[in-house]
């Protein structure tokens, strides 16, 4: 039996990346994955979650006091208009690549590439107005992800 010639710079992987082999799933407690847990977070140098009565609360490290959410009004304000920022902010830097692949590829008249410029620019600036007004600095824009770093 004679092999089908492969074309070339072709592999036999798919997209050039090879297949995992599935892994059957394993049952698992709750109390193993709290452990399982509590090893990521102090291996992250995070603080563990200590059961106090039916309530959990952040650890204390060396006098350090556990995080809490400050429900302040004036903190909500600045919390929520942070993530609202943080998407439009997102949102403007996707439509302004899409615009320049756009631009690229010629499918975009002058005119119409003059008001999407104009139309990002104002936006942009209209982000950092409010941002302003909240205290808000770009940096404040670049949510950390944890392990998955910032997301911009």
């Amino acid at each position: 039996m004679k092999k089908k010639a492969s074309k070339p710079g072709r592999t036999g992987r798919t997209g050039g990346r090879r297949r995992k082999k599935a892994v059957a799933a394993a049952p698992v407690t709750a109390a193993e994955l709290r452990a399982l847990k509590n090893a990521i977070q102090k291996r992250l140098g995070q603080s563990a979650t200590v059961a106090v009565g039916k309530q959990r609360t952040a650890a204390t490290r060396k006098g350090a006091l556990p995080r809490r959410w400050n429900p302040e009004p004036e903190d909500v304000q600045k919390s929520v208009a942070q993530l609202v920022l943080t998407i439009v902010e997102f949102l403007r830097r996707l439509m302004e690549r899409q615009a320049i692949r756009r631009m690229e590829q010629r499918t975009l008249t002058k005119k119409e590439v003059e008001a999407v410029g104009a139309a990002l620019m104002t936006l942009e600036q209209t982000v950092r107005d409010i941002g302003k007004r909240f205290g808000l600095t770009p940096e404040d824009l670049n949510l950390d992800l944890g392990p998955l770093g910032k997301l911009m």
